[in-house]
């Protein structure tokens, strides 16, 4: 009965404390102060190492028994801490406790720098790594730092390769949760996220707020070196390569290096041969999704690029910027070794062959080398007998354009 009494006083004696805020349990090594013994002697254990509750299904150990207990739901599937409003259940009360968050829209942590609120404490200690640039996790292979461990976790696959969430409909396999569950998606056609001012739909939230920038014109994301804005994150880091010169992609069979992981993939089909965009129209197929969608528009005849001075129009970007260099007299590619200029790289690349002499361009059939693609295949014509412009008066056929355009003169009667 004496015992008791003792042990209900002792329990009372600990939750008084509570009220008062005194610690009288000191750590002996870092100074650190506890209201109760217990709590002391635990904490011991991160100094000491010490882990004595051990699972007795997978043997991992824990320095409490209420982590050993939390963690062996994992083995049972128990999760007795269920949600009143939509019944999720959780292995763990806290994670119950956060989850109801999402419901009552609580954000009890708040950022002292710019207000932002969070419904997680450790999300509002990963975001203050922002204002303090803190970077604590570090790649054991190349010392890259992040701001969380689930981030520098993710990059390590990108040197292990492993990729451990496999598609059970395709078999492909993915380094993140998060990119199976968008994969998914793409066999279900699920694009749950629509943008509120055009009828486009997504798959992902992420993907709808980066489409909606098309609209706003946000540039949220700036370059802290020339101030270029970017409506990604991606889009902003992939510019700040041009400063810092970083190529972090290489391709194991050549070692050409890239800016990006898109080119590099892109650049593995020039040794793959794999041509994964084929056109329904022609049959034609191409290495690059932006070759496939030039493509397209010979068939539909669409010519979206125009240029501001004369209204021509192109189907290519990349076309229509070039056509301006013949309004501005721009001619940005030099050669290193007789300084002409010319309004196109490829231009120059030709003409620097004519002080090389190199002739990259080779007739499979009698071996005739010539300095431009372009002039290799209207001579492969010499031996397939190949035709491919015709005119459109009397049907003659020719085997350049060139010869064609001569040709309609003497049917025009015109003498230029």
């Amino acid at each position: 009965m004496y015992i008791f009494i003792l042990l209900k006083r002792n329990n009372m004696m600990q939750h008084m404390r509570t009220n008062t805020g005194e610690k009288t349990y000191p750590c002996e090594i870092c100074g650190s102060s506890f209201a109760r013994k217990q709590n002391m002697l635990q904490h011991m254990r991160t100094h000491t190492g010490e882990k004595p509750y051990s699972c007795e299904i997978c043997g991992s150990s824990f320095t409490t028994k209420q982590n050993m207990l939390q963690h062996m739901r994992t083995h049972t599937g128990e999760k007795p801490y269920s949600c009143e409003v939509c019944r999720s259940s959780f292995t763990r009360k806290q994670n119950m406790l956060q989850h109801m968050r999402i419901h009552t829209g609580v954000k009890p942590y708040s950022c002292e720098v710019c207000g932002s609120s969070f419904t997680q404490k450790e999300s509002i200690l990963q975001h203050m790594r922002k204002h303090t640039g803190e970077k604590p996790f570090s790649c054991e292979v190349c010392g890259s730092s992040f701001t969380t461990k689930q981030n520098m976790l993710q990059h390590m696959q990108t040197h292990t390769g492993e990729k451990p969430y496999p598609c059970e409909i395709c078999g492909s396999s993915f380094a993140r949760k998060e990119s199976i569950l968008h994969h998914m998606k793409t066999h279900t056609g699920e694009k749950p996220y629509s943008c509120e001012i055009c009828v486009y739909s997504f798959s992902t939230k992420q993907s709808m707020l980066q489409h909606r920038r098309t609209h706003t014109g946000e540039k949220p994301y700036s370059c802290k070196i020339c101030g270029s804005s970017f409506t990604t994150k991606q889009s902003m880091l992939q510019h700040m390569r041009t400063h810092t010169g970083e190529k972090p992609y290489s391709c194991e069979v050549c070692g050409s290096s890239f800016t990006t992981k898109q080119s590099i993939l892109k650049h593995m089909r020039t040794h793959t041969g794999e041509k994964p965009y084929s056109c329904e129209q022609c049959g034609s197929s191409f290495t690059h999704k932006e070759s496939i969608l030039q493509h397209m528009r010979k068939h539909t005849g669409e010519k979206p690029y125009s240029c501001e001075v004369c209204g021509s129009s192109f189907t290519a970007k990349q076309n229509m910027l070039q056509h301006m260099r013949t309004h501005t007299g721009e001619k940005p590619y030099t050669c290193e070794i007789c300084g002409s200029s010319f309004a196109r790289k490829e231009n120059m690349l030709q003409h620097r062959r004519t002080h090389t002499g190199e002739k990259p361009y080779s007739c499979e059939i009698c071996g005739i080398s010539f300095t431009q693609k372009q002039n290799m295949l209207q001579h492969m014509r010499t031996h397939t007998g190949e035709k491919p412009y015709s005119c459109k008066m009397c049907g003659s056929s020719f085997t350049q354009k060139a010869s064609m355009l001569k040709h309609m003169l003497t049917h025009t009667g015109e003498k230029p």
